[in-house]
């Protein structure tokens, strides 16, 4: 493992752009501390005129978009190397400065919602300012009936810090302390096990090395057993809390609310999603059978059923597929694209200390920067073009939208980086004729349904049973959270997989429980981009003008409303069903492959 200074600067993102030196940031720090204070002076004065609701609304957006970027900065820093005490002391500082906005600008919600509608609607129709402001104020207004009093909000935002402490202990726990020691690769060497290569582990040709690493991986997870169920339960009990006090009827319709996505959507996606596990179970069938084992462990579920006789891709040649595969979304995208590659958008190898997996961040007026792990496979030319896919994403809004409209929710963040996913695979099928590579990317495409749409489906339901645990008021321990995972992988997985006691424990190690009811817009957004990607190549102009105009529009309608214009209607059954259908047809085609 390299420390982070013996990694080439040209293989490092351009972070210094943000802020030449750490002087600068502190600068920040301080004036967005004082942006924040300053605002009290709009307090009692949002319903006395248009003109001052106008000012109030402009002065949020300068107050978050600098505490924005000081955020940014010292979470990416930190991210560099978690094991760096001062980017924790400066990622600290930023989780501070924002507790310290929030709680200034909480006054802010429930006296806009005191303002009566007739003069609200006097205020729209002679300030044309606030036009611009147009959906965030039908937002706030939406949300009038879970508004609490001045006082009780203010409350909640002074408490955002510590209400928030069971993430920050996740990720420290998980990128800093935990340590799965060494396990000896298929040529006998000892190597480190990490966050970064464990998953080049499940996918050795050797079942032995496979299930080392497996056993290695569960095995430290065991021994914070109880720690990490203390920290889950804590979040999930902090979800409940805030979702009754601010009169939701269930922590999932709060989580969905932010987004104006019905309940159903959620449950259609776990119903239509069991009804096609047995298309999975006979997928399993096939895995058993070409591995030539009695009974699937675990730890063969991700091993490819077939392999190219170089899998190796150096970044820089992922680069140049990237862009091939990419071809169809138009020669903006490309150029933009390519110009971000060559100017710092990436960070491209894991180092000692990095935080685990691959990300995209940035602030709004900053690049839209990509953390990576890469580690020369042709999966992880996928993880670019993912990461890519919301990266551009935040560069089109960015330089279409305002600061209030310039992010995005994950709802259809997602589909902008699982249509470049499945762009690129499109283009490998296309080009890669022959049976032994076409048998392999097939089952590759099979293994992205199946980590994308089934497993994320299931981390879903669980999320769903775990809350509603918490809200009939059970408690949380280490073997309930494991009696439910392992009844939901057995489920998922069918008989022909041996669900064992390590399996129960993957719940400890999955980062997006931190933010509840998250994953499930991983399957909703496959489900959408599979209909995206493929209206784009049999369309061609007419879906991708359509695709690039949804890119450019940000958070400046509900994320439904947004995904209708790229042709997708996730209020109805119909994409994921249809995905579905795709999935059932890969694994005919793989049957008849082999």
């Amino acid at each position: 493992m390299k420390n982070r200074n013996e990694i080439p600067d040209g293989y490092k993102w351009n972070i210094e752009l943000m802020y030449a030196d750490d002087a600068v940031w502190e600068e920040d720090l301080s004036k967005a501390s004082m942006y924040a204070e300053r605002y009290a002076r709009h307090s009692g004065k949002l319903g006395s005129s248009a003109k001052a609701l106008l000012a109030a609304l402009r002065d949020m957006d300068r107050v978050w978009l600098t505490a924005e970027r000081v955020y940014v900065y010292a979470r990416m820093r930190r991210d560099e190397d978690n094991n760096n005490s001062k980017y924790q002391a400066m990622a600290d500082k930023a989780q501070v400065l924002f507790a310290k906005v929030a709680a200034e600008l909480s006054f802010f919600t429930p006296e806009f919602l005191a303002i009566p509608k007739t003069r609200l609607a006097d205020f729209r129709r002679s300030e044309s300012g606030l036009a611009g402001y147009a959906h965030i104020i039908d937002v706030l207004l939406r949300k009038k009936p879970h508004v609490l009093s001045k006082k009780e909000e203010n409350l909640l935002a002074v408490l955002s810090e510590p209400l928030s402490a069971t993430n920050e202990i996740f990720s420290m726990i998980n990128n800093a302390d935990i340590k799965f020691g060494n396990i000896k690769d298929e040529s006998g060497k000892s190597v480190e096990l990490t966050h970064g290569n464990y998953i080049n582990f499940l996918e050795s040709k050797e079942r032995k090395v496979r299930k080392a690493a497996y056993d290695a991986v569960y095995s430290a997870y065991g021994k914070q057993r109880n720690t990490l169920a203390a920290t889950y339960s804590y979040n999930t009990k902090t979800d409940a809390l805030t979702a009754r006090v601010r009169n939701y009827g269930s922590s999932l319709e709060a989580a969905l609310s932010g987004d104006n996505v019905p309940l159903s959507v959620y449950d259609n996606l776990i119903d239509i999603v069991n009804e096609s596990l047995p298309v999975l179970h006979r997928y399993m069938g096939i895995r058993r059978k070409l591995l030539g084992v009695r009974k699937l462990k675990m730890y063969d579920v991700y091993v490819p059923l077939f392999h190219l006789q170089n899998d190796r891709l150096e970044y820089e040649d992922a680069v140049d597929l990237m862009c091939e595969a990419l071809q169809p979304l138009g020669e903006s995208y490309i150029e933009a694209m390519a110009s971000g590659v060559r100017s710092g958008w990436i960070d491209v190898f894991e180092n000692e200390g990095k935080s685990s997996g691959a990300y995209s961040f940035g602030s709004y007026d900053s690049m839209p920067y990509i953390l990576m792990n890469y580690s020369g496979r042709l999966k992880d030319a996928f993880t670019l073009v993912h990461e890519m896919g919301h990266s551009m994403h935040s560069y089109f809004t960015r330089k279409t939208q305002p600061y209030r409209y310039g992010s995005h929710s994950i709802f259809t963040a997602e589909v902008a980086s699982t249509v470049n996913e499945s762009l690129l695979m499109n283009y490998l099928l296309d080009t890669r004729t022959g049976k032994a590579e076409r048998r392999y990317l097939t089952n590759m495409y099979i293994e992205e349904f199946r980590t994308t749409l089934f497993r994320q489906t299931m981390f879903a339901e669980f999320e769903k049973q775990t809350h509603e645990a918490v809200e009939r008021g059970d408690v949380l321990t280490a073997d309930y959270l494991c009696g439910i995972y392992s009844e939901l992988n057995a489920k998922y997985f069918g008989s022909g997989v041996d669900t064992d006691s390590n399996i129960a424990m993957e719940w400890a190690r999955i980062p997006h429980f931190y933010r509840a009811f998250y994953v499930y817009k991983y399957a909703t957004g496959y489900s959408a981009a599979t209909a995206i990607s493929g209206r784009i190549l049999d369309e061609g102009y007419g879906a991708v003008r359509d695709y690039l105009h949804f890119l450019k529009l940000g958070d400046s309608d509900d994320p439904i409303e947004l995904l209708k214009i790229a042709g997708v209607d996730m209020a109805s059954p119909e994409p994921i069903e249809d995905a579905m259908g795709v999935f059932e047809g890969l694994v005919d085609d793989l049957e008849e492959l082999i």
